[in-house]
């Protein structure tokens, strides 16, 4: 069974007849359900985390968990790993098939949805029973369970199979249409896993030929240093992973929900080249390592600091975007648009206020990128505070907004208490808003992360009470938010009315569409922007490599808890 869609309308570029297998419905479905299920269990526990910083410890009442840092590792695999990774092969799997009008292998789809199962599960297995208390960077000389190598390996595995399917879907594409440039919304879509295939080989090599071998007493020891820049050499690009497909909905669906448009093909192409490029920049994360060249450090700090660029052309064009579908409203002056907004769509609300909130994240962004403030900052609840403004505010309420009204296309029903729905948001909204400034202005004062506060035998700082107080009341807002969108997904599932006539993805027009000739073509030279990619890398991490090969097993493994 398949639903066919004949749109009357070029949506940027991609082909009017769209075509949607039952079977491809549902394994995507699959994935979306699986990532969303993920959530849950990852926001339950970071309620536990945000009241460890009010010295409240609840974990012993929890069975299964051994010790707070069990459950950190637990919440950070679930909600960076797993639910992103999920959300992000079905929605980017959905728009490539859109995109291209093709459909992509099902068996890869099967695959990579069968990989995410078992990931998962070997990932929570090793933390709840084989007492990984790693935390999400998995340091060494801590040691997990080898099933939770494994685990993180498959996660990894059902990413790459979606990348491999959009490979196949492309070359069949273009013999089909040889000179026609790649859609738009295809385009973005495959070089976030391109750039995501580049940037993953760091950790998988530490995990797969370091790591899991280790934990199985195959190798006497372990180096730190190496499987240290390995991580990081993914763990900073990992951030992109997660921020693209949201880019992909801001640029693409947003405009379309608020009746703006997209405003350049060209640019579009050059922000999502720009993150491809700019994959090699994980020693900002490691400023105080020994072992790592300062020129390399500072090397790495300026192509960081690149990263505005491309961020800085998105926010441009989202908000001409929203100007655009707020003026086409009946909006007013220069500022009135903004007020004529769909602000009562949950989806729309939601992407907006990710979007705002990623602004304070992007500028702390660029403080942790700055080695002085960094030295500083880095070991402190500060960054916490920071990426719960990215990866926990501008990425994971995106996917919300998407969820809105992904969910129910998948469903073919329509969503289920929208009235309700649409306060979710703003609860999200003011409760990072105040949970990241606790985390920050504790960490300002020293105020740790990563450490079982609600355990500590002396008086914390006069400042860290307050910043505890606070983390908790706004990870409670937070909390509260998750209640209400699990609530309306679940009854969405359940109780959703049917939709009666087939319905197309929302995805806006482009005002400045593709070049048929001249310089614009390069972008469409994929292996060109792969190739600059591995020789920046070859420049930045060839020197390291060569003087810290072959390894050094002198690390023994440490059991703190």
């Amino acid at each position: 069974m398949k639903t066919t869609l004949i749109i009357n309308s070029s949506v940027v570029q991609n082909p009017l007849s769209f075509e949607f297998c039952e079977t491809d419905r549902k394994l995507i479905l699959g994935m979306i359900l699986v990532g969303f299920g993920s959530l849950a269990l990852g926001v339950f526990l970071g309620l536990l985390q945000a009241f460890n910083y009010a010295g409240v410890g609840l974990y012993q009442f929890l069975p299964g968990l051994k010790s707070y840092y069990h459950g950190l590792t637990l919440h950070g695999v679930l909600n960076g790993f797993v639910f992103p990774f999920a959300a992000s092969n079905g929605f980017l799997s959905l728009t490539t098939i859109r995109s291209l009008g093709l459909r992509m292998p099902s068996s890869l789809l099967l695959f990579s949805l069968l990989s995410l199962f078992l990931g998962t599960a070997l990932s929570i297995y090793g933390i709840l029973f084989g007492n990984s208390a790693v935390l999400y960077t998995f340091y060494v000389p801590m040691r997990a369970h080898w099933s939770f190598y494994l685990g993180i390996a498959f996660l990894v595995v059902s990413t790459w199979a979606i990348s491999l399917a959009q490979l196949i879907t492309l070359r069949k594409w273009k013999k089909n249409h040889p000179t026609d440039r790649i859609p738009l919304l295809a385009y973005a879509s495959i070089l976030t896993y391109i750039m995501w295939d580049i940037s993953s080989i760091g950790a998988t090599v530490e995990d797969l030929f370091f790591l899991l071998p280790w934990s199985l007493n195959l190798l006497p020891g372990s180096d730190a240093t190496l499987t240290r820049t390995l991580f990081w050499f993914t763990g900073h690009p990992i951030v992109y992973f997660w921020l693209l497909p949201v880019y992909v909905s801001w640029y693409f669906c947003l405009p379309a929900q608020v009746g703006g448009k997209v405003f350049s093909d060209q640019m579009v192409r050059s922000v999502f080249v720009a993150f491809l490029i700019l994959v090699p920049v994980g020693f900002h994360h490691q400023y105080s390592d020994p072992g790592i060249g300062l020129f390399y450090k500072w090397a790495a700090a300026v192509l960081t600091f690149g990263i505005a660029f491309p961020s800085l052309v998105t926010a441009f064009s989202v908000v001409y975007s929203l100007e655009i579908g707020g003026l086409s409203r009946g909006g007013k002056g220069i500022f009135g648009w903004v007020k004529r907004l769909p602000w009562k769509d949950p989806s729309v609300c939601a992407q907006i206020l990710a979007g705002i909130a990623f602004l304070p994240g992007g500028m702390t962004g660029i403080m942790h990128a700055s080695v002085n403030m960094d030295l500083l900052l880095h070991n402190t609840s500060f960054l916490p505070g920071h990426f719960h403004l990215t990866v926990g505010a501008a990425v994971a309420l995106s996917l919300v907004g998407i969820a809105y009204w992904l969910v129910p296309y998948l469903l073919r029903k329509k969503l289920w208490g929208s009235s309700i729905a649409r306060w979710q948001p703003w609860i999200y909204f003011v409760g990072v808003l105040v949970f990241s400034s606790g985390q920050m202005s504790g960490g300002v004062l020293g105020m740790p992360r990563r450490t079982a506060l609600a355990l500590i035998p002396y008086e914390p700082l006069p400042g860290w009470k307050i910043a505890g107080i606070l983390t908790a009341v706004g990870g409670s807002l937070m909390f509260l938010s998750f209640l209400i969108f699990f609530l309306v997904m679940v009854m969405t599932i359940f109780f959703g009315q049917k939709e009666r006539e087939p319905v197309d993805i929302p995805l806006g027009q482009v005002i400045h569409g593709p070049s048929l000739n001249g310089p614009q073509l390069i972008f469409d030279k994929i292996s060109y922007w792969v190739l600059l990619c591995f020789a920046l890398i070859a420049f930045l991490y060839g020197p390291f490599l060569i003087t810290h090969l072959p390894p050094k097993f002198i690390c023994l493994p440490f059991q703190g808890f």
